[in-house]
């Protein structure tokens, strides 16, 4: 049984950075896919559709750092912090890159026949990153409380 409880810790320290690496994949992949469909009808602006497409990247900037926060040695007094805190991190970015993509796809979408509203267009997405920067910060203060281990 102690086995499992230090698995679950391991899991829990690099659960931020894989979970949100998957998000990030999935939101850029989809906000990709709608910058390449959208250069084929608009003149100019390509790189402005390209690095809105790449906003999703930045939760596995805070899976890595968070990572980074959580990793200690893995006890069995520590790993279930470890796992809540790395479980549901991790979830929240892979749920904020994914969702962050299809904002952007949608500002890309509504940008290409009306290029005016590029920003407010990206608005959406900067509100979802949002959401990601607060589980971040929340999962960087509660790893404070979590034993260091021996």
């Amino acid at each position: 049984m102690e086995m499992f409880w230090i698995m679950l810790g391991w899991a829990g320290i690099y659960g931020p950075t894989a979970l949100g690496a998957i998000g990030s994949i999935v939101g850029c992949s989809r906000a990709g896919q709608a910058a390449c469909g959208a250069m084929i009808d608009v003149e100019s602006g390509y790189g402005r559709l390209v690095g809105l497409s790449a906003l999703p990247s930045s939760q596995i900037i805070y899976g890595i750092v968070v990572m980074f926060s959580l990793n200690r040695a893995v006890t069995v007094e520590s790993a279930p912090g470890l796992f809540a805190i790395g479980a549901l991190c991790g979830t929240a970015l892979l749920f904020s890159a994914s969702y962050q993509g299809r904002c952007c796809a949608s500002a890309i979408v509504a940008s290409k026949s009306k290029p005016e509203v590029f920003g407010l267009s990206a608005a959406p997405a900067a509100i979802v990153e949002g959401f990601a920067v607060f589980a971040f910060i929340f999962a960087l203060v509660i790893s404070g409380g979590i034993p260091a281990g021996a």
